[in-house]
């Protein structure tokens, strides 16, 4: 009998390793020969011929920040992202939001990154755009070999749009092969084309992908990401912090985060749209004639340490010269300052944590 149930038993066991083979097999990564569900081109940077989107996300409305230069180690050395890498950014960039569409394409077999790279430079001149920045292989500063996966070592330009965790595909899926594996022969261009509503911006990162386990279907060929994001009015829909709630917050807690003054991507003028938040600032600041407040910028980790300081001081600046000049607040009783991105409230890893994080605080001075 005891012999029957160690057969059994043995039965049993090599049923389930079977049956996970099959599962993993059937998981495996496939030569694509159709587009997954939902996909489509995106009618600024539509595909090379004969591609297949493997890969495919839209937002309604977003940020988008846009390397314009190499991808630097930042200044503080401890800085690391959730999986923790090291963190690298680039010295100059476009912070923009809009619609973003994100598409990863399989290429045919034997065309190479730098092939598809000037085929996408072609459409963009051809919509009278121009190339803003454009590197290849470690040129593009951070690690070269890796896509958005991987911890523990450098940053890669991928992982600086978006993370591992990010992605939406199922694993060992073309998808996630496509975006997940180790890559080579990195090319990568970021373009701007004028719109009615202003300019859209487009990124294409193109390589060869690297695996010889799951995705190994797919080793060799060259993958296609392609961003693109397009100017969209944004919903108006949060209420401005009114004064009462500003003093009730600067009573109870000594400081209040403010997100309803704007301004252009890395430059501290003012925005017209920020008068509303401004006019309560100087409502709050007129009912509380003994008060005085700090005025701090804040940014989020995108960029080089020293510039983001500065900028939030400029920002910051700009709008104690706002309260003096046009709502006649004594600049005595206004302090800027700048933190630039030493106090974050959300995470940077994610574009939604990096929207929270750029902020203007006021703080309570006496």
């Amino acid at each position: 009998m005891r012999a029957i149930n160690a057969i059994l038993l043995k039965l049993f066991w090599a049923g389930l390793l079977l049956l996970a083979a099959v599962q993993l097999a059937g998981a495996d990564a496939t030569v694509p020969t159709a587009d997954i569900e939902g996909g489509a081109d995106n009618h600024l940077a539509k595909r090379y011929e004969g591609s297949f989107i493997v890969s495919y996300e839209k937002f309604a409305y977003t940020d988008f920040t846009v390397p314009l230069s190499p991808l630097k180690p930042s200044a503080d050395p401890d800085a690391r992202d959730t999986m923790n890498n090291r963190v690298f950014a680039p010295d100059k960039k476009a912070e923009v939001e809009g619609a973003l569409t994100r598409i990863a394409y399989v290429l045919p077999a034997e065309r190479s990154p730098l092939e598809v790279l000037r085929n996408y430079q072609d459409v963009i001149a051809a919509a009278g755009g121009e190339v803003l920045f454009e590197c290849k292989k470690e040129e593009c500063g951070g690690a070269a070999d890796r896509s958005s996966s991987g911890g523990g070592g450098d940053m890669s330009l991928m992982m600086y749009f978006f993370h591992e965790s990010d992605v939406k595909d199922a694993a060992f899926s073309n998808g996630a092969c496509a975006v997940t594996t180790g890559i080579n022969d990195q090319r990568f261009f970021a373009a701007k084309v004028p719109q009615d509503g202003g300019d859209a911006y487009v990124t294409v990162q193109a390589y060869s992908l690297i695996d010889d386990l799951y995705c190994k279907e797919l080793n060799g060929r060259t993958i296609a990401v392609v961003q693109v994001l397009e100017p969209k009015a944004r919903d108006k829909k949060m209420v401005v912090v009114e004064a009462a709630k500003m003093a009730d917050s600067l009573s109870a807690t000594g400081s209040i985060s403010l997100y309803g003054i704007f301004f252009d991507t890395d430059k501290a003028d003012i925005k017209p749209e920020s008068e509303p938040t401004l006019k309560e600032i100087s409502t709050l600041l007129t009912n509380e004639p003994g008060m005085a407040v700090i005025v701090v910028g804040h940014t989020d980790n995108q960029g080089a340490f020293d510039y983001n300081i500065d900028l939030s001081s400029r920002r910051a600046q700009s709008v104690k010269a706002a309260l003096v000049s046009k709502y006649g607040i004594d600049g005595g009783r206004l302090t800027a300052a700048g933190a630039g991105m030493m106090a974050p409230v959300a995470s940077n890893d994610d574009e939604t944590g990096r929207a929270k994080n750029r902020r203007v605080v006021l703080v309570k001075a006496n």
